[in-house]
């Protein structure tokens, strides 16, 4: 007998083949869609509207299986960090971010990741594996349900409506399984998010920018972090491969297509890095199409992001000052800059923290060990 089929896997065009092959009709898949993501279902028996031979049928051959809850930790300031086991010894985080206007959910793509970002926790892991469509889903289906039933509401109360791809992991490295779950958010029988708030964080993967934009555009937030090539090369490996220029272009061709009239980009502030004054009138030229490196102008705004150390870094956050000044230089060119409000860091859930735990495979921390100071 083939395994069970784990529905939290399929959006609603693969829910609709997969009962398709069972000769059921097209509003069964929806059915069951709606019974799964809006009342947090995962028993058969309980779908009350489904025939009784479907229903025995699907608790033979199908399961709906979240992630195994590891840990539960509350912040002081309300944000909630849970962590999964995702198999092979590793272990990925979830983030709930409360405000007064929204609920964020901070989910996470990968096990690790493979594009190591100098200033980031999880990058200094390195990378496991990719996770299947229904552990992407899975964070949101645990995370929407346990908080309706902590708050009290009720069916078509939602408690997270906003959804960002920013938790370990780069989302556009594992495309495949993103795709489908970003249709899972979408779908009105689903949790029916708008297109802008849900929101894909990459640090520039080019081609699979492209493909976005074609198949599923959502907010899109570029991890930028340098304001020229041979900064970014040494923060942000993945310049390498993908350049500013390109990088830029794909930007702006993106916003034909995009819910939003901008880009986000998020810039990690580190101290004596990336925040002098003189970078700051860089980025602006970058961003304008007046830089050696892009001659794209791109509409944005920034998001400047506190550092938040660690350890293996051997970097600093940048002062309150410094920011300020940084970001006054963006504003006054006219460009949407905020500086974002450090959240859950005594949890250490705040930007760049998330580190789950993750059985390298990579060899990455090796590597660091051998490799020559950067900022030296």
């Amino acid at each position: 007998m083939p395994p069970a089929v784990n529905l939290l896997g399929l959006d609603l065009e693969g829910l609709t083949a997969h009962f398709s092959s069972l000769q059921e009709k097209p509003f069964r898949a929806k059915q069951v869609f709606r019974w799964i993501h809006q009342r947090g279902c995962s028993d058969f028996s309980q779908m009350s509207d489904l025939a009784k031979g479907l229903r025995q049928h699907l608790q033979q051959h199908a399961i709906v299986e979240g992630l195994s809850l590891l840990s539960e930790k509350e912040s002081s300031d309300g944000t909630v960090k849970w962590l999964f086991d995702v198999g092979g010894g590793n272990a990925i985080e979830t983030v709930f971010i409360p405000d007064e206007d929204r609920g964020t959910l901070c989910i996470s793509s990968q096990a690790g990741c493979a594009v190591g970002c100098v200033f980031c926790s999880t990058g200094h892991q390195g990378f496991s594996h990719n996770l299947q469509t229904a552990q992407i889903v899975g964070q949101l289906w645990f995370a929407e349900h346990r908080l309706r039933r902590a708050l009290g509401l009720s069916l078509g109360e939602r408690a997270i409506d906003n959804v960002v791809m920013m938790g370990m992991g780069e989302p556009l490295q594992n495309y495949a399984a993103l795709l489908p779950a970003l249709r899972v958010m979408l779908s009105d029988h689903g949790y029916g998010l708008s297109r802008r708030r849900v929101t894909v964080s990459t640090s520039g993967v080019v081609p699979f920018i492209e493909r976005l934009q074609l198949e599923c555009p959502v907010a899109l937030a570029v991890s930028l972090h340098a304001p020229n090539d041979l900064l970014r090369n040494r923060l942000v490996p993945l310049n390498r491969k993908h350049s500013l220029k390109e990088l830029m272009s794909s930007c702006r061709s993106y916003l034909s297509a995009a819910p939003r009239d901008f880009i986000t980009f998020e810039y990690c502030m580190l101290d004596g890095i990336n925040d002098s004054d003189e970078q700051a009138m860089e980025l602006i030229d970058l961003v304008q199409g007046r830089h050696p490196d892009n001659s794209i102008a791109v509409p944005c705004k920034f998001n400047l992001i506190p550092f938040n150390p660690f350890p293996a870094s051997g970097l600093s956050r940048s002062s309150h000052a410094r920011v300020s000044s940084f970001a006054h230089l963006l504003q006054d060119a006219g460009i949407v800059t905020t500086v974002r409000r450090t959240r859950g860091d005594d949890i250490d859930a705040a930007c760049g923290q998330l580190a789950g735990e993750v059985q390298d495979r990579t060899q990455a921390v090796m590597r660091r060990l051998h490799r020559p100071a950067q900022w030296a």
